[in-house]
């Protein structure tokens, strides 16, 4: 028979498939204080596959709790957020201390909004779904379709004093409307122009800064 060709020298690590040093962990084996006189080949090899197994878990964790906050970078936030999330991995990493890492988010149960039985067809009705071109065109024809200032509701607005004539409103009781936008839950934004005393409406926003003058009818009615 002729003799076989020599074949490249392979370490442990890769005759058993895997990444982590089986040496390496070997070594620390027999290094540890509690170790026996003898550690076998297979001890090694099996602690260098489940902290593999292990790493490459936590890995992919982090990677989406990184993903999730529109990140690039995995940072120890990230860390914290994948193994408290994971029952198996909080078992074992809950005693860990990550530096920089922050707390998990935590709200007490009091604190929390208590849903009573009469909700609203808002929140109980599930929206149908419907395609990105019908929601399109449905915000664009909600954009342009002008507000009605009498219509009761979540973020409508009345006028009080509406003006029956020319002349009254030219004196400054008038509202003029510039624009208008609809939010995904429903709230009305409305952007007019005119006396704040004549407006009624759940909330409005004066655009000035803290030296306006509070006094007078316009400053008692935003107080």
């Amino acid at each position: 028979m002729p003799p076989k060709g020599k074949t490249g020298r392979k370490s442990r690590s890769t005759r058993a498939g895997l990444i982590f040093p089986v040496t390496r962990m070997k070594r620390l084996l027999k290094a540890t204080p509690s170790a026996p006189a003898r550690v076998s080949q297979g001890a090694s090899v099996y602690l260098a596959a489940v902290v593999e197994y292990l790493v490459a878990e936590l890995l992919e964790l982090s990677g989406n709790a990184a993903r999730d906050c529109r990140r690039s970078r995995i940072i120890p936030r990230h860390i914290l957020l994948a193994y408290a999330n994971d029952n198996e991995l909080y078992q074992i990493l809950r005693n860990c201390v990550l530096p920089q890492c922050g707390v998990l988010p935590s709200i007490h149960a009091s604190l929390l909004p208590k849903i009573t039985g009469k909700t609203s067809t808002q929140t109980t009705t599930p929206k149908p779904s419907i395609s990105r071109t019908t929601a399109t065109a449905t915000t664009t024809n909600a954009l342009v379709r002008k507000p009605t200032l009498t219509k009761k509701g979540q973020g409508s607005f009345s006028v009080l004093g509406t003006p029956t004539s020319k002349a009254v409103a030219l004196k400054g009781t008038a509202v003029t409307t510039l624009s208008e936008r609809v939010l995904i839950r429903g709230q009305k934004l409305t952007v007019v122009q005119g006396s704040i005393v004549n407006i009624k409406a759940d909330a409005i926003v004066h655009p000035t800064n803290n030296s306006f003058y509070m006094g007078g009818d316009v400053g008692s009615y935003i107080l």
